[in-house]
């Protein structure tokens, strides 16, 4: 029985597409935007970055109630809606000629980002895995990683040659088809149509599903307990700090940060697979806490006097926990609370995070210029790390789970 092939392999294979995308054009690829729309317009920093933060806020408050929208409408067509807001508003940024055009276009983004995003890959694959769930999030989530490493550069290679109209028509259009075809050929909503359980076990009995008013009584209960804000609160805060030093990351243009990008790129899709090896066997709150630890450690490299020798190692290290700090809520909740909860609680989750993390760049740009230079940015980034790494430990554990209901 169990050494058939398990179809949630595929499901994992498309989310790995879906990250891939959605994540390359609707998060690695803002930088791209920004640089490339003040180059062509002359416009501000503050007036192309004000857009982005709106972006991430509606993305946010989306990805807080995406559960429902995926329990009612399936991953099949949410995936398939969500590609063709990201498709149509990526082609429409390469058109806008006035600086309010650009609200009502990430506006259109966001929807996209919150139909594909983080939240979404843990809700597309939790009927499919509960043993190995560790391992299949963490291999979909190298997708995204992927967007920083081949879709930047190929948007930056296509701005080149074709012009940024024409580019991002392009780009639009290839998301457009490869998450058509993946949401239509390959997206279900679960094993049991299979006549299948969670990792190709034995189908067991579902437990019943709430209503929309069960979905919102489980976030209402969830925010008033220690053991949910003990995920969200450390994980929002290492996020932020995460975003704003990665924004900030890609603004040098010289060889040398190029690099120092690729390395920390690099650097965090070996992090997420091999910490997706190990997880499943080992606390998952210390895991995270480690993660955090060895970015902190990556951050202090970085605010200390500049040597290539320091910056490379600094990047290192703040790289391998970087697609960790994406991965790991989810997971924590899949062990701390019952599994009919977890969809609901991570779209919840991962839109708190996604709220707190839009500041992250202006964080980081304030401190900056405030202090005039990168290394007290980059000590307060460490600090709230640290924060967050004891936070994480001072959760109740997942004890309680046993008793739930």
């Amino acid at each position: 029985m169990h050494a058939r092939y398990f179809y949630g392999w595929n499901v994992v294979g498309a989310t790995f597409v879906m990250a891939l995308g959605s994540f390359g054009l609707g998060f690695y690829g803002i930088a791209v935007y920004v640089a490339a729309l003040q180059q062509l317009h002359g416009w501000s920093a503050s007036t192309v970055s004000a857009p982005v933060t709106v972006y991430y806020v509606a993305g946010a408050l989306l990805t807080a109630a995406i559960a429902s929208v995926y329990e009612r409408l399936g991953p099949r067509t949410v995936v398939a809606a969500g590609a063709i807001a990201m498709a149509v508003s990526v082609a429409a940024l390469g058109l806008v000629a006035r600086p309010w055009q650009l609200y009502p276009v990430f506006l259109v983004m966001s929807i996209g980002w919150g139909a594909m995003s983080g939240a979404a890959i843990n809700i597309i694959l939790a009927p499919w895995w509960e043993r190995r769930r560790g391992l299949a999030v963490s291999l979909a989530f190298n997708g995204a990683t992927l967007g920083g490493v081949l879709v930047v550069p190929a948007l930056i290679v296509l701005v080149g040659s074709l012009g940024f109209t024409r580019a991002l028509v392009t780009a639009g259009l290839a998301l457009l088809v490869v998450l058509l075809a993946i949401a239509l050929l390959v997206m279900r909503r679960g094993p049991d149509a299979l006549g299948l359980g969670p990792d190709g076990d034995p189908l067991r009995p579902a437990p019943a599903r709430a209503s929309g008013d069960g979905d919102r009584r489980w976030r209402r209960d969830a925010l008033r307990t220690w053991r949910f804000w003990s995920v969200s609160a450390p994980f929002a805060l290492g996020l932020a700090a995460q975003v704003g030093v990665l924004t900030h990351m890609v603004a040098p243009s010289a060889g040398g940060a190029a690099r120092a990008v690729s390395l920390t790129t690099a650097a965090a899709l070996v992090g997420r697979l091999a910490t997706g090896f190990v997880v499943d066997r080992l606390s998952r709150r210390r895991v995270a806490s480690a993660t955090l630890i060895v970015q902190l450690a990556g951050l202090g490299l970085l605010a200390r006097e500049p040597s290539p020798a320091s910056v490379y190692a600094g990047c290192a290290l703040f790289g391998l926990g970087v697609g960790n700090l994406t991965t790991l809520p989810g997971l924590i909740l899949a062990v701390e609370w019952p599994r009919e909860r977890f969809s609901v609680l991570v779209g919840l989750a991962v839109g708190i995070n996604q709220l707190t993390f839009a500041f992250g760049p202006s964080l980081v740009g304030v401190v900056r210029d405030r202090a005039g230079t990168y290394s007290a940015a980059l000590w307060t980034c460490a600090l709230l790390q640290a924060i967050s790494a004891a936070l994480i430990l001072l959760g109740p554990g997942p004890a309680a789970k046993a008793h739930e209901s």
